[in-house]
């Protein structure tokens, strides 16, 4: 299934991709899509419904972060081989992790806002994880049943705010509008192999990023099991699994986003962001 909430922001309404690509509502069926329907209960429950009784919804709403109850990002720095070369820094021997503010979560479509003070603002395409039965202590081998699915994921990150400002990462990472989710949440079942998928993103027209979740360092099973070591994952809890190569700062010389820019980016399978750079 394709599980999708559109409509204004604030007032989304659920809805599911059908097999032909049309939008459908399911606001018959639930209020949102939340916890409830992100369990595998949940997801069984809504698997029964045929999309051709649900009705279609007209013209092209806005579609907004396809579920609801994100309690927390939780970011992996560095988990891609060629990023990791193309940024000067070690391999990582175990996965780096950061987190990304809640108040950062942003649709799929709706604008990215420059902080204040930013120089250095780049992007990031990721396969994103979403939680959909708690997970704590998990073994690698079961860490997959514990995933409602996956959605394209964009890692907004200011690096000067990132590098530059002392402490953690999280200063970069977790500014308003910095985690555009969606435009759907793809189930488990719908996903043969999360290590085989394209990774790709665009900047004004151009192709930045253009690589495979095969470069990973830690694939997908073990960074849940490996998360779960030192906190407990939520239902609707979200991982980023790091980008690939090509992103700004790799570049020579930096190149960063501005004002009027337009970023596209995309996940095989998982549908695709684009997103106007703003002003603060």
């Amino acid at each position: 299934m394709k599980l999708v909430r559109y409509g204004p922001k604030g007032r989304e309404k659920p809805g599911l991709i059908d097999a032909q690509g049309k939008l459908r509502d399911l606001s018959a069926h639930c209020a949102t899509i939340g916890w409830s329907e992100l369990s595998p209960a949940g997801l069984k429950r809504l698997r029964q419904i045929d999309p051709a009784t649900l009705p279609l919804v007209k013209g092209k709403p806005r579609l907004g972060v396809p579920f609801t109850g994100i309690s927390k990002i939780i970011g992996v720095g560095l988990n891609y081989r060629l990023h990791a070369l193309e940024t000067g820094a070690a391999i990582p021997t175990e996965p780096v992790l950061f987190m990304k503010a809640t108040t950062a979560i942003n649709g799929p479509f709706d604008d990215i806002v420059l902080p204040r003070g930013s120089v250095n603002t780049d992007w990031e395409a990721e396969l994103g994880l979403v939680i959909g039965k708690q997970a704590r202590y998990v073994d690698e081998s079961k860490a997959l049943g514990h995933l409602a699915g996956y959605v394209t994921f964009h890692d907004v990150s200011e690096r000067d705010f990132q590098k530059n400002r002392g402490g953690s990462w999280d200063k970069g990472k977790g500014c308003d509008t910095f985690a555009p989710i969606g435009p759907w949440l793809v189930t488990r079942d719908e996903v043969k192999d999360p290590q085989a998928l394209r990774v790709w993103s665009e900047v004004n027209g151009e192709r930045r990023q253009d690589s495979n979740t095969a470069d990973m360092i830690f694939p997908v099973a073990f960074l849940i099991s490996y998360i779960s070591q030192f906190m407990t994952l939520n239902p609707g809890d979200v991982i980023c699994t790091g980008t690939p190569s090509g992103v700004g700062m790799g570049m020579q010389p930096p190149q960063f986003l501005k004002a009027g820019d337009t970023v596209r980016l995309g996940v095989e399978g998982l549908g695709e962001q684009c997103q106007k750079v703003a002003a603060n």
